[in-house]
């Protein structure tokens, strides 16, 4: 339960709900033990047990309070019907009908205001849930499946909305209609009631023993359908290579072997679950085989108790049952819903380990360098880089080459800071970057990466993604500075056309013009390529260089390359091998100098 009093604050917004829900659901109660005790006057009529009563009864205190309702209603039908006894019986039924009318049309209005409350708690967790998702560092997704993330934005969150309404039936409807079904059944009888309710907490103590391992098969349940998500969000992303290496069979396999423990597990938990309907039904029908024995002596041997008030009562205890099953099976799904909690608690209270300072500055312009100071970074325990120093100038290119591994890509994620840095400081005109937001940070920075990252959209709203407010014509403009307004118009919609789940209908130099184009139209002073034409053949990456070049110009540029052919320009290259610089200058200086950076380029040549 510790898990449901944090899902509670979602639903301060919608507390008016709550509470009109929990005033129809009391009188739901009210008129639900009222429409069974009111089946006794029918009954007196049906078995001639009415007497006219022609004087208005007179209250004479609580011990004679069954006496004074009864003789109150007898005089009112006395008072209507007169001696015509169907007439008597037509006005008790249409009382009777009138008070079952009343007990499920506040069941709707409960019913209704509910629904609100639910779904508006459902739209807010999820919303949270979307939110924190989105502000965590990409590290912490370095370690989750994205499967697992999924089922807990979706079924786990659903599982909690489900479970939130049983909570509400189980604290509110239902044992309130109980105490109201007693009180009557009191009424009644007290020596009946008393007997009844001897055996209620044996059945109780029964139902739920039952419920005891739920959450942790729950649990299970919920952890292995994040799996099986992570294989279907893998095998979609990968599809291409899964059926150029005929790894089908393999794949297959995996979700199969991932689906079979889900059908144990879940076969698990609903066996237990569904063995409290069973259980609850035969204890109930027990309590009311007992109670036919035991009632039933009363009104033939000891007389203390009419037919009519007898039959009444067993509909009053029959009455039981329905919320008693309903608590029961509220419980279970409150067990369940703990569970789904505690998974969907654990992304929320997730804190990030990359936070804006409580007073951290809003910086919107670049005036003179960029400076990486003595920075070390390494993920979990393997080093990347070590000390590592270099400054970026106002208005300069700076290149980046070396074999793979070095930590050039690293220092693209440092400097954007998606990962902050293990020890010394990168700082932008003078300040650390830890001081400044992360919004105005990155609003100083365009990002083109090998990975051109498109979303299932528009060509003009992927274009967007830099600068949300920009008219069609800016959005033109930027198609052609990045080289891709000639074959954006040749699509069947022109700036309109879907470009399918990641750009797939498109090839990879377009695909990568896209990218540009969206940098272009974000205008940032600092440009980040990271390896922006590796994965092109010759002609796009022509077309594609030529739209890098012309981005660049007149702004701060860090291009990291792996074709040492596209940074030849750069003001200063920058040659890394194992997180440290072992030769920098211009292209000149650097093929004169006959060192590490001479023998990559003959390399590439000679391949």
């Amino acid at each position: 339960m510790k898990y449901f009093r944090k899902i509670l604050l979602f639903a301060g917004p919608y507390r008016r709900y709550g509470f009109l829900n929990i005033f129809f659901n009391i009188l739901y109660a009210l008129f639900s033990a009222l429409s069974f005790a009111a089946l006794i006057p029918m009954l007196d009529v049906l078995f001639e047990k009415t007497r006219p009563i022609t004087q208005k009864p007179v209250f004479q205190g609580v011990g004679g309070l069954e006496s004074f309702l009864k003789d109150s209603l007898y005089y009112q039908v006395s008072a209507v019907a007169g001696t015509d006894k169907m007439r008597g019986l037509v006005l008790v039924i249409s009382l009777v009908l009138v008070l079952f009318l009343l007990k499920n049309f506040f069941n709707y209005l409960a019913m209704y205001y509910i629904t609100f409350l639910r779904n508006g708690v459902l739209k807010d967790l999820r919303n949270a849930m979307y939110e924190k998702i989105v502000s965590l560092p990409l590290a912490f997704y370095s370690e989750k499946k994205k499967g697992d993330v999924i089922a807990r934005i979706t079924s786990d969150v659903l599982e909690i909305q489900h479970s939130f309404l049983s909570i509400l039936e189980l604290i509110v409807r239902e044992p309130l209609t109980i105490l109201f079904t007693i009180l009557v059944m009191f009424f009644i009888s007290v020596k009946l009631t008393v007997f009844v309710f001897i055996f209620i907490p044996v059945a109780g103590f029964l139902i739920s023993r039952i419920g005891k391992s739920l959450k942790r098969h729950s649990d299970r349940v919920q952890k292995e359908q994040g799996a099986f998500l992570s294989i279907v969000e893998e095998t979609l992303g990968g599809l291409r290579v899964i059926k150029a290496f005929n790894a089908e069979k393999s794949f297959t396999a995996r979700f199969r072997h991932s689906t079979d423990r889900f059908f144990q597990f879940s076969n698990s938990l609903l066996n237990r679950q569904n063995l409290a309907s069973p259980v609850g039904e035969f204890l109930g029908i027990l309590v009311i085989g007992v109670l036919l024995w035991f009632g039933g002596r009363m009104v033939l041997e000891e007389a203390s108790l009419d037919a009519s008030s007898f039959i009444a009562y067993m509909g009053l205890a029959y009455n039981i049952l329905t919320p008693a099953k309903a608590i029961s099976k509220a419980s279970y799904g409150v067990k369940k819903g703990n569970a789904a909690a505690e998974r969907v608690l654990e992304i929320l209270e997730t804190e990030s380990t990359i936070q804006d300072p409580a007073d951290g500055r809003e910086k919107h312009t670049f005036e003179k360098s960029l400076r990486l100071e003595e920075v070390s970074f390494g993920y979990g325990d393997d080093p990347v880089l070590t000390n590592f120093s270099l400054e970026l100038d106002k208005g300069k290119t700076v290149a980046l080459v070396g074999q793979s591994g070095s930590g050039k890509s690293t220092i693209a994620s440092l400097v954007s800071r998606f990962y902050d840095v293990g020890a010394g400081r990168i700082a932008l005109d003078g300040v650390d970057i830890r001081d400044i937001t992360q919004a105005s940070l990155r609003g100083l920075m365009g990002l083109v990466t090998q990975d051109s990252i498109l979303f299932n959209d528009s060509v003009r709203n992927n274009i967007l993604l830099g600068n949300v407010d920009a008219t069609q014509e800016e959005v033109e403009t930027a198609a052609r500075i990045a080289n891709a307004h000639e074959f954006i118009s040749q699509l069947p919609q022109g700036y309109e056309s879907n470009i399918g789940d990641g750009g797939n209908k498109l090839s990879g130099g377009q695909k990568q013009r896209l990218a540009i184009a969206r940098a272009v139209l974000k205008n940032p002073p600092i440009m980040i390529l990271d390896e922006a034409t590796s994965a092109l053949d010759t002609e796009s990456e022509r077309l594609v260089q030529d739209a890098l070049e012309k981005m660049m110009r007149g702004r701060t540029s860090l291009v990291i390359a792996h074709r040492l052919s596209t940074v030849q320009k750069a003001d200063t290259i920058v040659v890394m091998q194992k997180g440290e610089i072992v030769e920098q200058g211009s292209h000149q200086e650097l093929m004169e100098r006959q060192g590490v950076y001479r023998r990559l380029v003959e390399m590439q040549q000679l391949g």
